[in-house]
């Protein structure tokens, strides 16, 4: 589903974690916010955008539930929002777990190949130079 921005949308209308994360800016905010709350002009010291498209950026991590803002006087802060990141993470498990499962049914087949043919994979040795 998608809202007016084009952007995916969750059924609760909240943008997709994973949308957020696509963006290559937006990944690198996350990782500076690891060390703790940033400001706005923190967050762009080494980046080559404006204050805007930082802001803009921040939007939408804030939207996801990536990050959250506190005002402090005229800046506002922002900081990580770890269990933002639990669908993701989830996800990535599952992922995880799916592959290792198909990876250790490929070794059995392999291991069952090599008893029945007698046969084992050696390296090859490399050709004389």
């Amino acid at each position: 589903m998608s809202g007016k921005s084009g952007r995916p949308r969750l059924r609760n209308d909240r943008p997709d974690a994973f949308a957020a994360l696509a963006d290559l800016t937006r990944r690198h905010l996350l990782e500076k916010l690891t060390a703790g709350e940033r400001s706005v002009s923190e967050l762009m010291a080494d980046l080559a955008v404006t204050q805007a498209a930082v802001s803009q950026h921040l939007k939408v991590l804030r939207d996801a539930g990536l990050v959250e803002v506190r005002p402090e006087g005229r800046h506002r802060l922002y900081r990580l929002r770890p269990e933002g990141l639990a669908e993701p993470r989830e996800w990535l498990t599952d992922l995880e777990r799916f592959w290792k499962e198909r990876l250790k049914s490929l070794r059995d087949v392999l291991d069952e190949t090599e008893i029945e043919t007698g046969s084992e994979h050696e390296p090859e040795a490399a050709p004389p130079a």
